[in-house]
Order: C-alpha cells, then sequence, then structure tokens
C-alpha cells in the first residue's frame, strides 16, 4: 500500500492490511511468521512542508536466531504505533547534520509519498528486544564443545581462568 501526497492532501488514508508471511521485507536476521495484521490511517499534517503521520495498530510474529543457543525464538508483537515522517531534504549537505529533539524521532521518505510495507517493516524492528531469546531460562551453547546446553549437559570442565590474573596470583 503506498500512500500518495496528493491524495492525502485530499483526505487521511484508513487502512486496515493483512500480510502473508515473507511479504514484509525483514533483514536476512528475522523472519515473518503468521500473519501480520495492521490497521489505522495516514494522515498530511497541515502546514509542515509534507510531514506525513501513521498511526495505528499492528499484531503479528517474528522469528529469528536465539542469542544464546541459535535455536529458533518467536517474538509476538501486539503495539500501538504513532510515526512521523518528513520528505529528504533536497540540498546537498556535507558533513554532520543537526537535528532538534523532536526530530531525532521523525523518519524520511523520498519522492510522492510513502509506503506502508517500509513504514511496518522499520516498526516491526525497532520493536524486536536487544537480546531475543528462545526462553527466559536458556542456557546457551558450550563455550568449549559448541553444546547445546538446553538439550543435553557437556562434560567440559566449568573452571574458566583468565591468564591475565597470573600475575596477582604470584603476590601471594
Amino acid at each position: 500500500m503506498f500512500f500518495t501526497l496528493t491524495e492525502l492532501e485530499h483526505h487521511p488514508i484508513q487502512f486496515d492490511v493483512r500480510y502473508k508471511p515473507g511479504e514484509i521485507d525483514l533483514t536476512e536476521d528475522y523472519r515473518q511468521i503468521g500473519e501480520v495484521h495492521a490497521e489505522g490511517k495516514a494522515t498530511l499534517l497541515r502546514n509542515t512542508l509534507g510531514e506525513i503521520r501513521v498511526q495505528g495498530h499492528l499484531n503479528g510474529n517474528v522469528e529469528a536466531d536465539c542469542d544464546r543457543c541459535l535455536e529458533p525464538a518467536a517474538y509476538a508483537i501486539d503495539a500501538p504505533f504513532d510515526l512521523f515522517y518528513r520528505p529528504v531534504s533536497k540540498t546537498e549537505t556535507h558533513g554532520e547534520v543537526h537535528l532538534e529533539e523532536g526530530e531525532v524521532d521523525i523518519g524520511f521518505y523520498e519522492g510522492d509519498g510513502l509506503s506502508l510495507e517500509e513504514t511496518l517493516r522499520e516498526f516491526i524492528l525497532l520493536s524486536i528486544p536487544m537480546q531475543l531469546l528462545c526462553k527466559p531460562d536458556c542456557a546457551g551453547l558450550c563455550p568449549h564443545c559448541g553444546a547445546n546446553r538446553n538439550t543435553q549437559p557437556c562434560g567440559c570442565s566449568v573452571k574458566l581462568e583468565d591468564p591475565r590474573w597470573d600475575a596477582l596470583k604470584k603476590l601471594i
């Protein structure tokens, strides 16, 4: 679904869409599992030189590798969103650009409109926690033999010594 500036100038656009698995292109690390449902509206904000506000609610599931054991870890997203987008400036800038406090939360778009799929993709990726686990008490992989400690105990010794402390041991 694409929101054009011309259409948004006349009226807000309501949406209620469902995306099958794979229709929203997430990064190679994340996979859409099951259907993603999004409903809401897109509005062109008056007196802003093309700023678009997209608000609504998203419901869906994504999957990635567990950060500890590399098994599949699912994450459910059921949250409201309220996103703002501004057109990309046509002027060339070199170096750093100063952003005001409110501009940090604004996205940018190019051309004559905004894609809902790209907006939802951004929201999904920002909703996923920094550490995604298959279960809260995931034991992870053994750092020596690589065995998944959730399925089988490994026979590696637990004694881990850091050679950087050897000089202090000589003082005792």
